[in-house]
């Protein structure tokens, strides 16, 4: 096998010959390949033309009035005529920006008039994914031949990941953090691998107002990496249009709609109103974040629910609120704090993950944060984490 060329096109990404349906099918058959084909559009094609295609959001937006003698209704009158595409030469990275300017989920991919093939969201993931291992094993092929090249390439792997990890905290994590005067923060990133999976974000925008993000994509390293991107990218893009947020999740979720058969986001977000000392949030399938109360030093759960984001496409999230007072802190994280395991194999819990929060009262909230780290690792004890963990404290201002 040849070596892999580091230049991914549409091109190579592509579902190559996607199935296609005549004008005149009937709408009960396009619906009958839509769900039996496991597919998230039904392309419709013409003297091998695209005329214009069919989503699952088309079916769904159509059949909800359901007209009489709709079964034999010609997929022409359902379909979104002149829809976007993509030349085969646009490069991965072109594709990605085309599918999130546009907002849509699958670019028919067109060549000298004629469709060709079909790009989505997750055969761009997948097909990344794929075009990464393949970089790998190749090169891995490779260095067996020699044990000088084998030590030469476990040192050229190690110096891309952790490029490739400070390349994911300046495309993900927050470029700046919470002005002291505003919201005294502190924050512990700790990733399983040098790629994360855990996001969290802050939205500073809004005068009076901050937002503060959290977030865990499904899995680990590259695949889960990835997603964190996409969750970044759908945040930085929509936290600036709403201070409701239950409004910025549901927008999320509808942009990361069919990552993939097995990826999702769990989230949090909430929004801190500073003159009222009142913290909006909604919740997306995340761990409750924690408030300890500074009066009586007693630590509360955030309860919310509502389901993670990128699988169901008209979630609703729930809106909650709760009022705070000067001195209260807020503590997000992600699950891999409380399902960390001691040598015994006992994990942490919500239990002892409250108490080691309410006993760091008295400390500033660096100090706290850090304490909090430390008694996590003393219960570890020699065990290693078994996923990425994020923590985020924030403190109400003195009045």
């Amino acid at each position: 096998m040849g070596k892999v060329s580091p230049l991914l096109t549409v091109r190579d990404m592509m579902v190559a010959n996607p199935r296609w349906l005549a004008p005149e099918t009937p709408v009960a058959e396009a619906l009958h390949v839509l769900l039996e084909g496991h597919i998230g559009t039904v392309l419709v094609v013409q003297d091998g033309k695209l005329i214009g295609l069919c989503t699952k959001s088309d079916f769904l937006r159509k059949m909800k009035q359901l007209p009489s003698g709709w079964e034999v209704t010609p997929i022409r009158d359902w379909m979104s005529p002149y829809p976007y595409t993509s030349s085969p030469q646009a490069s991965w990275e072109e594709a990605v920006h085309s599918l999130e300017r546009l907002n849509v989920e699958h670019l028919p991919v067109v060549e000298n008039g004629q469709l060709i093939g079909l790009v989505t969201t997750r055969t761009i993931i997948e097909k990344r994914t794929q075009h990464l291992n393949q970089q790998i094993q190749a090169r891995t092929r490779e260095v067996r031949q020699a044990n000088d090249a084998l030590i030469s390439r476990d040192a050229e792997l190690n110096h891309y990941m952790q490029a490739a990890a400070r390349l994911q905290h300046r495309l993900v994590l927050p470029s700046e953090s919470i002005p002291p005067n505003q919201l005294p923060s502190a924050v512990r990133y700790i990733p399983l691998d040098p790629l994360g999976g855990d996001y969290y974000d802050y939205c500073l925008d809004h005068p009076n107002y901050v937002g503060v993000l959290i977030a865990d994509a499904s899995g680990h390293s590259i695949p889960a990496a990835m997603v964190a991107i996409l969750t970044h990218w759908a945040f930085e893009k929509y936290a600036r249009t709403s201070i409701v947020p239950g409004e910025v999740l549901a927008t999320m979720n509808r942009q990361l709609l069919n990552l993939s058969d097995d990826r999702f986001v769990t989230a949090f977000y909430g929004i801190f109103h500073l003159p009222s000392r009142t913290l909006h949030y909604a919740n997306a399938g995340h761990p409750f974040p924690l408030v300890l109360k500074r009066g009586n030093k007693e630590v509360q759960h955030l309860s919310a629910r509502g389901f993670m984001l990128g699988i169901l496409p008209d979630e609703v999230y729930t809106g909650h609120e709760t009022q705070l007072e000067p001195l209260d802190r807020v503590l997000f994280f992600t699950d891999g704090a409380p399902d960390a395991r001691d040598e015994r194999g006992e994990t942490l819990g919500m239990d002892r993950l409250s108490e080691f929060f309410a006993s760091t009262a008295h400390l500033n909230v660096n100090d706290a944060m850090t304490a909090i780290h430390e008694k996590i690792d003393q219960f570890r004890g020699t065990t290693a984490y078994t996923d990425d963990v994020t923590l985020v404290l924030v403190e109400l201002p003195q009045a």
